[in-house]
């Protein structure tokens, strides 16, 4: 498309340098890699999640805080999620041995998973679907949580530590503490 008919003499009025607001200039989002505790146009993660003021700064840490709580929420209901279907595989009959009368043994199944039941196959691939999927999901919520932490603002990093220290309180105080991984 030739556009050279067009004035684009107009760049400093109510042009394109200035998106029709006027003389007023938008404010840019600033985007530090050291550490800071500067607030000014601080955006997090996305353009649109900009931090104008005190109250947007406040329910904004707030709600980082209520992220990573939810972060360790959903590692609690993986764990559960893991843990019923263990117990359902394992109450699914092993048909390996049969006792002298023809009833099957219902000892828990090897690890390899030799003569269990087509019912505890099928509880084992559909969980095992739904766990991949799972672990997506906590993984892709854990690089968030990440860019959270990397806009190297101490506020919003004191958030997401004291929100992922809430979740634990709250959703996994009854796991160990350590974490298998760096990241995630």
């Amino acid at each position: 498309m030739d556009h050279s008919h067009m004035d684009h003499s107009h760049v400093g009025g109510e042009g394109h340098g200035d998106m029709g607001h006027g003389n007023m200039p938008m404010p840019m989002c600033s985007m530090n890699m050291l550490f800071t505790w500067n607030t000014d146009n601080l955006c997090i993660i996305f353009r649109q999640w900009h931090v104008r003021g005190t109250t947007s700064l406040v329910f904004s840490l707030l709600a980082i805080m209520a992220i990573c709580a939810g972060y360790e929420a959903l590692r609690e209901g993986i764990r559960r999620y893991e843990q019923s279907i263990a117990a359902k595989q394992d109450a699914a009959p092993n048909l390996a041995v049969a006792d002298n009368r023809g009833e099957p043994n219902t000892e828990s199944t090897t690890l390899l998973g030799v003569g269990r039941s087509g019912q505890a196959d099928a509880i084992g691939q559909r969980a095992r679907i739904i766990k991949a999927v799972l672990y997506g999901v906590q993984n892709f919520y854990a690089f968030m949580i990440m860019l959270l932490f990397m806009t190297y603002n101490g506020f919003v990093m004191i958030s997401v530590a004291v929100g992922a220290g809430l979740g634990y309180y709250f959703f996994g105080s009854h796991t160990k503490a350590t974490k298998e991984t760096a990241c995630h």
